[in-house]
């Protein structure tokens, strides 16, 4: 696992657009996995990197303004379970931030603004809890959630910064922000290239920002049609986002051959799995430590990335989901 210390510098604290960038002209990182070489450019260089016949799959699942404020504590709404209950972590809310909560007992009501009320179930995890909350959930976030926002963004921002072109399936605690950089008119410039676009969903839920976990199960969909054009390609297959990697390499057997799938998944991809449907990925950067680095090591070996990340920070790259892109791909077609 390549280690760093992440400036704070380095953290991107608020929507490119706020920095007087359009979404799309934050910087692009690439990586080629045969020449070893790295190289930079702006993300509407992409429909240029990329070849007629290469296939980007991304990720339809829109985000969810899942943070709900009380008094002294933050609720994160993460993942509806088959039987109608939430995944839920509680936050200590602090000046200009919220920090990990240990309190909480099984049984508990805990009041939350409208009148509604929620009751802590069981422990899930160490950190989450299972509810369920008196109300249709999906509903309830729209009238009183906002985003979730961790301390490194230093003030609130409209639920439609944390959407993606993409994004049609609400279900996502978190942005799957490897997508935000796509406007409509880089979308039209990539299919008049040849370039295919083929969805899948997976809802993200919440991250850690205090320590390193692995992520947990999460819901995802994987359409028959975009398994055919995955296993058709005549390109590269580049995931848009570590959770269409995850859910493509569910959806894949031994051989690489990608069905369609829906359900739970709790897929890790790590260096000595590899990957076998996808071959290259565009991604944020990751913080240290953080497990989506093995993931990223099973695509682009531990040199290559480590060389890569030396670069990023060298040349100024920020971080997290309003930051720059990583694309790691091979620079030619292999034959399959």
């Amino acid at each position: 696992m390549i280690t760093f210390d992440l400036p704070r510098v380095r953290e991107a604290h608020e929507p490119p657009e706020a920095r007087g960038l359009a979404r799309d002209a934050v910087r692009l990182m690439v990586s080629g996995k045969d020449s070893g070489s790295v190289t930079h450019h702006t993300f509407t260089d992409l429909p240029g990197l990329l070849l007629p016949g290469d296939v980007l799959v991304v990720n339809d699942s829109a985000t969810l303004p899942a943070a709900v404020s009380l008094d002294r504590l933050a609720v994160h709404f993460s993942t509806e379970r088959d039987d109608g209950s939430w995944l839920v972590e509680l936050r200590r809310r602090g000046p200009g931030r919220t920090g990990p909560y240990a309190g909480g007992e099984p049984g508990e009501w805990l009041p939350l603004p409208g009148g509604a009320t929620l009751r802590l179930l069981e422990r899930e995890t160490p950190r989450l809890w299972r509810a369920t909350l008196d109300r249709d959930v999906p509903g309830y976030l729209r009238e009183y959630g906002t985003p979730i926002r961790y301390s490194y963004v230093e003030r609130e921002w409209p639920l439609s910064d944390y959407q993606t072109v993409f994004a049609v399936r609400p279900g996502s605690a978190e942005m799957p922000s490897a997508g935000r950089p796509f406007s409509h008119a880089l979308v039209t410039a990539l299919v008049s290239r040849g370039i295919v676009i083929a969805p899948i969903t997976l809802h993200t839920g919440v991250a850690s920002p205090e320590k390193d976990e692995p992520p947990y199960p999460e819901r995802f969909a994987v359409p028959g049609l975009t398994a055919r054009l995955v296993n058709q390609a005549e390109g590269r297959v580049i995931a848009v986002g570590t959770t269409v990697v995850r859910a493509l390499e569910t959806a894949a057997d031994h051989e690489g051959t990608v069905r369609a799938a829906e359900g739970w998944t709790s897929h890790i991809v790590t260096p000595t799995g590899g990957v076998r449907a996808v071959d290259g990925l565009i991604t944020g950067l990751h913080e240290p430590r953080s497990s989506h680095l093995m993931m990223l090591s099973a695509i682009a070996g531990e040199d290559l990335l480590s060389r890569s990340y030396e670069e990023a920070l060298r040349e100024g790259y920020l971080w997290h989901e309003f930051g720059d892109l990583h694309m790691i791909m091979p620079d030619q077609i292999h034959v399959k």
